[in-house]
């Protein structure tokens, strides 16, 4: 079976060894980050320094004191014809690609909406099975849709040394191609475990198909080939997230083959 995952690096990581790379600050800087609603400062800030790292806890990876670049889910921006659609209003919103998606269907349309509160349980997440590592129970939909998507869980740990400049180039660029050929509704990257090294990445697509598409494209292929090398462990997982007509919530199954989504 073809791996669908998309995604083989980890910006939080770029920070972690302390090096420096152009292209994917440039990149997240182009990441739309709202301000919480409530937030009316008295007076102007500094903008937040993103090549500064934040210091981590049990408690501020689930409830920063302060909107935090390399935390929160990065959700696919919607399609034009969805820009004035309105999204929950979270304290610490996610990010948002520049970059719109093609199209999105009305029920992944309210998946979205309701992954705006996407965030893990504790700071031990990477270590945990994907069906305890995050909220998925808080995740609301209308009880009348019913739909499944496709999740790829990517476990991985870096090996010492390896260099970053090519690598979160290669995920810039397949992240933006991902998007641009339709179906990556999140990509989730997280932050390695400070004492472990793990990180566990996650991307929820509208279908197996879009995820295998993306598989064959020119980036994704590159990132690939940089991936082998820079990696001590990593790990592929596959998983259906589930919502039935008549409940409110989502589940989380393993995926054992098939069609998934459309």
């Amino acid at each position: 079976m073809a791996s669908s995952s998309t995604f083989f690096f980890h910006p939080s990581e770029a920070l972690v060894d302390g090096s420096s790379n152009s292209s994917y600050q440039t990149y997240v800087l182009n990441l739309n980050h709202e301000a919480p609603s409530e937030e009316t400062p008295s007076s102007p800030k500094a903008p937040r320094d993103p090549h500064h790292l934040p210091t981590f806890d049990t408690q501020s990876i689930i409830q920063p004191t302060e909107p935090i670049l390399y935390l929160p889910p990065l959700l696919s921006s919607l399609p034009p014809q969805h820009a004035s659609v309105a999204t929950p209003r979270t304290a610490y919103p996610p990010l948002a690609t520049v970059t719109r998606l093609p199209d999105i269907d009305p029920v992944s349309l309210s998946l979205h909406k309701a992954l705006h509160s996407f965030k893990p349980y504790d700071a031990n997440y990477a270590s945990k099975p994907y069906a305890e590592a995050f909220n998925w129970s808080e995740l609301v939909l209308e009880e009348d849709e019913e739909r499944d998507w496709y999740c790829v869980v990517f476990r991985s740990k870096r090996r010492p040394g390896s260099e970053n400049a090519p690598l979160y180039e290669a995920d810039r660029l397949a992240h933006e191609e991902a998007v641009q050929n339709g179906g990556l509704i999140l990509y989730w990257y997280g932050i390695p475990n400070p004492e472990t090294g793990m990180n566990l990445a996650t991307c929820i697509w509208q279908s197996r198909k879009h995820a295998i598409a993306a598989n064959s494209r020119p980036h994704h292929i590159a990132a690939m080939k940089l991936a082998a090398a820079s990696f001590s462990t990593y790990e592929l997982e596959r998983y259906r997230l589930r919502k039935v007509r008549g409940e409110s919530h989502v589940a989380i199954e393993p995926y054992i083959g098939g069609d998934v989504g459309w």
